[in-house]
């Protein structure tokens, strides 16, 4: 699989989880998940060639990292910085983004997401309004997390 795209629930998921199983726990973006959820979804991404990310999803995920408190804040955010370089961003203009018709419900950051996801690049959601938009096409452009977390 060429890789997924995250919404950015799951990709500060995947950044705190990266850092710390620990910080899971202790972060209050994440009070709804568990090692366990970061786990499968290392899991689910270890058949992907690469992440792919917006700048949108990279600046809210950037907000709720650091409503964490310091020590933990900045190795957050290098853990961030690290992931970036890792991923492959793709650029969605404002202006294209906010044209959807999603984007009163959504908003700007999962409407730019809209625009890219493909069938060969998906995205991982837990967000049911995002993902139900998402296959609303008929394709398979969304996989829902929130069922892998059950299994």
């Amino acid at each position: 699989m060429e890789g997924y795209f995250l919404d950015a629930n799951l990709f500060v998921l995947l950044v705190v989880g990266s850092e710390s199983r620990e910080l899971i726990a202790k972060h209050r973006r994440l009070r709804n998940y568990s090692a366990e959820d970061y786990d499968i979804l290392v899991e689910l991404l270890e058949n992907a060639d690469r992440l792919f990310v917006t700048p949108n999803t990279l600046t809210e995920t950037s907000n709720l990292l650091s409503q964490h408190g310091e020590p933990e804040r900045s190795l957050l955010m290098r853990r961030l910085q690290f992931l970036i370089h890792e991923s492959r961003e793709v650029v969605v203009a404002s202006a294209d983004a906010s044209s959807s018709i999603k984007f009163e419900e959504l908003g700007l950051t999962d409407a730019a997401l809209l625009e890219v996801i493909t069938t060969e690049i998906p995205l991982l959601t837990v967000d049911f309004s995002l993902y139900l938009a998402a296959i609303e096409t008929g394709e398979e452009r969304a996989i829902n997390f929130t069922p892998y977390r059950s299994l």
